[in-house]
């Protein structure tokens, strides 16, 4: 695998996600139950998943747009499985609008309205632990919609919860066409977009966090620099 390395710039955003205040903002698209345990906001599904099915799942938007060029970093905690956890990033209405603007449809948590409706965004799924095939080979799937493109896969070297030793440190970066993801300084998968396969490179946007339920999740100290390609 080429890697491209990157350096960290000016600190853009730095997020805790130990307390109610610092969610303030944030928007929350289907239904989940949100609270804060030892200085981590947890994160799981309020929905029976047996009863509601992809209903079930939801999406957790941070309000602030971010530039490209960027790197994001966060601690991840699995806590309970089966279920999956995704992050989307360079977020924005397919013709441009802010992700919140009221002209878009209502989104309410479902897959299909992120992939296939009236947004275009980067999402990586990185504990992909929901199904059985998921869990028997274990990928980190990188997709680019409008349209629900595989872009890439690497291997997931995520264990099952009762295996993890949590703090897991995630890093993806966004420049331009290149996006890079390392779980523990490990890179997993490094991809470039042509700007043509998939339609043209995407720049800033919105990031948001998503779970499949019945996963439960903690997540703590959100930060986003820019990058710098070395």
């Amino acid at each position: 695998m080429r890697l491209i390395q990157f350096e960290k710039g000016e600190c853009l955003y730095a997020n805790p996600l130990s307390v109610q205040e610092d969610i303030k903002g944030w928007k929350l698209e289907g239904r989940a139950k949100i609270s804060f345990e030892y200085d981590r906001l947890h994160l799981e599904n309020e929905l029976d998943a047996e009863l509601f099915g992809d209903h079930s799942h939801w999406v957790y938007w941070c309000p602030i747009d971010f530039p490209d060029k960027i790197i994001i970093e966060w601690e991840f905690y699995p806590l309970r499985e089966p279920g999956l956890c995704m992050f989307f990033f360079a977020a924005a209405g397919r013709n441009g609008e802010d992700m919140f603007d009221e002209q878009l449809p209502v989104r309410n948590g479902l897959y299909s309205e992120y992939h296939s409706g009236a947004i275009n965004a980067l999402h990586l799924s990185y504990f992909r632990h929901k199904y059985a095939d998921e869990r028997a080979f274990r990928t980190c799937n990188l997709r680019k919609s409008f349209g629900f493109h595989l872009a890439a896969i690497g291997a997931d070297p995520l264990p099952p919860v009762e295996d993890a030793l949590s703090p897991y440190h995630m890093k993806l970066v966004k420049y331009e066409g290149m996006v890079q993801f390392s779980i523990n300084e490990l890179v997993v998968l490094e991809w470039e977009d042509d700007g043509q396969t998939y339609g043209p490179i995407y720049g800033g946007g919105k990031i948001g966090f998503r779970q499949m339920a019945p996963m439960k999740a903690a997540y703590a100290n959100l930060v986003i620099h820019q990058a710098i390609l070395n």
